[in-house]
């Protein structure tokens, strides 16, 4: 359920609970500069980016007081990983040296929001606004400074010329320096006044640069901004400050005068998080398991040339010493520390243990890696019971409540960039995702389960569904990515069996957007928990392969033969296949879909929604209120048709894709079957091409506005222009070339378009006005595949369209032009009067197109 927010950031976004379709937005939403170093080598805790340890510690000159003389008795002490002494209003840091040249993330999250601060997704308290490593490191003259470290590129081999010339390259920016006002009493620190810095802007400590932006946040006002707290803890620090920033109102509207601007005030908290002086083992990405990715260039990994080296995000889970035999000879063991989510304090009690149990179902999963109870979820403690607890602490991890109208969920996390090990994770859930849940059970599910037949769920079914999207979002928070294939991988009919999907599910993975079983038919005998994902197949061999440690293989280039093996060896069964949410070709990975045929699945999910419109006013029915209940259904059962029709197109040029390594046979791009292509075609003529008129309800219509023409043309149009785009045409193509007679060709599709679009022309028979914009979209289409090409639009970067004059689509296009107008010419005397007129405009349509002199 998805977006990632920033791409800047090095936020894992999973996804969260996506309305419509997934963009992924990319398998992985990691922020570049903070690439990681390769895994097999473990990076001197006390060098720079230069290679050279930090510089030694002068004697007291000028300027540097005795430490009594700066921290007096009137400051007060906290202590941790720095010592925080203030003094009035001052805030003195002390920086061990053991700490120089040491890696601390520092994430950075707004604690409370100011009052209409948003911006889709963000905005909202608990929201992660920057992330970056730095490294305090001691310069010349008595001063400390602060460096912005990336990752990008890296050399692991310090003893080679190549390592020299890397970090020539890549000299880390200093992004500030500090003043020594003192040396620590044992003479092994620094103490620096942090005040200043703290109380200004920066992107260190607090708005990325991006994320302001998109707040339309402007320069910070420090009169009215102040420092809240600071507190220090054994591997953190925790500042908090409360900053009023200047706020524009937008870019204004052509023509209008400039919105009003004003001011925010936010209170925001910095975590600073000591990493660990040995990073962990990396383990190396596998496009055939889907895990969010970590990456650096590495200048040694190839004796001939760079390598980009992937490595996946996952947490730390290693046996206690004492069971590490125990773990080799397969028994289940507990891990050294467990992963812990905290359920925030202000989720509505009555849902805290659906969120619980959406945790905890992952235990199962990591059995299958070899720990027990490697995850947990509990709620936050009370202040009574740990006054030191805090939700924006980075050390903990949370899922946290949102009362927004956003209807979403997401499942972000927080990575070391030199490893790829998760440090901490705040799941977002959203107050009306449960919005969101209902409409989707409803459109879904109400066929076979009567709980789903009215407008407010029972707390029981509202918690079932809250447990599922728990899950779903845990899962991203463990590393994992959308795994849209899953679902493709189940026979069709076989989503229909009671006893089959009681023992299988409906998806094997709940990292799909398999929401629910709409394939079932009332009288099939699949309620209640059958309809939903649960954690399945995919997911615990996915979790098994990126957590299983493997103690005798010491490098990440040890393990790969290892886990290749694994993975060969496993996708002998097709449900433990991976398909990437990314891919626009391959119809298998799309979401919101199920089993192994589209067009049988699409054909059992409109039975179900042919059964719901009838129902709809009875349905949606509340005392005392009116029709928006209804209005609001009656579009997502037009919404659910879409995605059926859209799951089907996407098979018209599809392109299967099957990451392989060497040791597995067959191709890794195939072309969908023309066959199946054909199938498709056929089904969308019949389904939608075909006037779709049980999508028309009068009555419906009569309470709620909106007419049945438009209504009918929103579905058709948006399918009809994928099929018909410059990108189907050209990928057809293409497959005739590798395939010949074999392939499904572009002219052929066409034909079959057209005979079922103008049926009623070839009859000479009257057009209503459904065909007539129907018709009128598909001339358009072939006009667009004839035009010359667009420009490119400055707007969007210097994008400019596909070029159809560049490929055989624009004669393909031509031809069909010519043709159909031809037919049309020899039915321009018959039907009524509109028809008449709508073939004497198509007619001068084409003639536009193909003589537009």
């Amino acid at each position: 359920m998805s977006n990632p927010l920033h791409n800047k950031l090095l936020i894992a976004v999973t996804g969260a609970i996506c309305l419509g379709s997934a963009a992924y937005s990319p398998a992985n939403a990691q922020r570049k500069k903070h690439s990681t170093t390769p895994a097999s080598t473990t990076p001197a805790a006390t060098k720079d980016s230069t290679g050279k340890p930090p510089m030694i510690k002068p004697g007291p000159k000028p300027g540097v007081k005795p430490f009594g003389e700066v921290i007096t008795d009137k400051a007060k002490a906290d202590s941790g990983l720095f010592n925080i002494y203030k003094l009035d209003d001052h805030f003195f840091f002390e920086i061990p040296d053991s700490l120089l040249g040491r890696d601390i993330l520092v994430v950075n999250r707004i604690s409370k929001s100011a009052a209409g601060l948003r911006s889709q997704m963000m905005g909202f308290s608990g929201d992660i606004i920057g992330e970056n490593v730095i490294r305090f490191e001691k310069g010349p003259n008595n001063r400390i400074f602060l460096k912005n470290i990336s990752y990008a590129d890296v050399s692991k081999d310090s003893t080679q010329p190549m390592f020299t010339s890397v970090m020539n390259s890549n000299l880390q920016p200093i992004v500030a320096a500090f003043d020594i006002k003192a040396f620590s009493k044992n003479n092994n620190g620094s103490v620096v006044d942090l005040t200043e810095y703290i109380s200004g802007d920066n992107e260190i400590l607090f708005f990325d640069g991006q994320v302001k932006n998109a707040l339309k946040l402007g320069g910070v006002q420090p009169d009215k901004s102040y420092i809240s707290d600071v507190k220090s803890y054994p591997m953190n620090t925790e500042i908090k400050t409360v900053k009023t920033y200047s706020k524009s109102g937008g870019m204004p509207m052509p023509g209008m005068p400039p919105a009003p601007g004003g001011n925010a005030t936010v209170e925001l908290n910095s975590s600073i998080v000591l990493l660990p002086a040995v990073p962990m083992q990396p383990r190396y990405f596998d496009p055939r398991v889907g895990y969010f990715t970590t990456g650096v260039t590495d200048f040694d990994a190839d004796p001939q040339g760079v390598k980009r080296l992937q490595m996946i995000t996952r947490w730390r889970l290693e046996p206690k010493p004492e069971d590490m035999e125990k773990y080799k000879r397969g028994e289940l063991v507990e891990p050294k520390k467990q992963i812990v989510f905290y359920i925030d304090p202000a989720t509505p009690e009555k849902w805290r243990k659906y969120l619980i149990m959406g945790v905890n179902d992952w235990q199962s999963a990591f059995e299958q890696a070899g720990f027990k109870n490697a995850i947990i979820a509990k709620m936050a403690p009370t202040k009574a019971e740990d006054s030191t607890w805090s939700i924006e602490d980075a050390r903990f991890s949370a899922i946290v409540y949102k009362p927004s109208d956003v209807p979403n969920a997401s499942g972000p996390h927080v990575h070391d960039p030199r490893s790829g090990e998760i440090i901490e994770s705040h799941i977002n859930w959203y107050h009306n995702v449960m919005h969101l849940l209902r409409n989707w059970y409803f459109v879904q599910a109400s066929p076979n389960d009567p709980r789903a037949r009215n407008m407010q769920f029972s707390d029981e079914l509202m918690g079932e569904l809250i447990r599922f999207v728990s899950s779903h979002e845990v899962g991203h928070t463990l590393g994992l990515r959308h795994n849209f294939g899953s679902s493709s991988t189940y026979p069709v009919e076989k989503l229909r069996d009671k006893e089959w999907v009681k023992k299988n599910g409906h998806a094997a993975s709940i990292m799909d957007y398999a929401r629910f079983n709409y394939v079932a038919q009332p009288g099939d005998g699949i309620s209640g928990a059958d309809l939903y994902p649960r954690i399945n197949f995919y997911d615990k061999w996915a979790i098994e392969w990126g957590y299983k440690l493997l103690p005798d293989a010491k490098s990440p280039e040890a393990e790969k033969p290892i886990l290749n093996k694994w993975t060969v060896e496993k996708l002998k069964d097709k449900k433990y296949w991976f398909g990437t949410e990314s891919n626009p070709d391959d119809p298998r990975s799309q979401n919101e879909d199920l089993g192994d045929n589209a067009m049988i699945a699409s054909g059992y999910g409109i039975k179900n929604l042919q059964r719901i419109m009838p129902n709809l006013l009875t349905w949606t029915k509340v005392e005392n209120e009116g029709y928006s209940n209804l209005g609001e259904l009656y579009k997502e059962v037009a919404g659910q048709f879409s995605r059926y029709m859209g799951h089907v197109a996407k098979n018209v040029g599809g392109i299967y894709e099957t990451p392989k390594t060497v040791e597995q046979d067959g191709a890794v791009y195939e072309f969908v079957p023309k066959a199946i292509q054909k199938e498709a075609i056929q089904f969308l003529n019949k389904q939608l091409f075909t006037t779709p008129k049980w999508l028309l309800n009068q009555d419906l219509l009569s309470r709620i506005g909106g007419d049945g023409p438009s209504l009918i043309l929103s579905r058709q149009e948006p399918i009809l222009d994928r099929l018909m785009g410059t990108n189907t045409i050209n990928k057809l193509i293409n497959g005739e070339a590798a395939l010949g007679s074999q392939a499904y060709q572009a002219s052929d599709m066409l034909n079959e378009l057209k005979k079922s679009i103008f049926t009623e022309i070839y009859a000479h028979q009257p057009v209503d006005v459904y065909r007539r914009n129907l018709q009128r979209a598909y001339v358009d289409n072939l006009t667009e595949l004839v035009a010359p090409p667009a420009p490119a639009n400055p707007m969007m970067g210097g994008y400019a369209p596909s070029n159809s004059s560049r490929s055989d689509a624009a004669g393909i296009g031509r031809a069909q032009l010519v043709a159909l107008r031809t037919e049309l010419r020899a039915a321009a005397g018959s039907g009524d009067a509109m028809t008449r007129n709508h073939i004497q405009d198509l007619i001068a349509r084409i003639n536009r197109a193909l003589d537009p002199k």
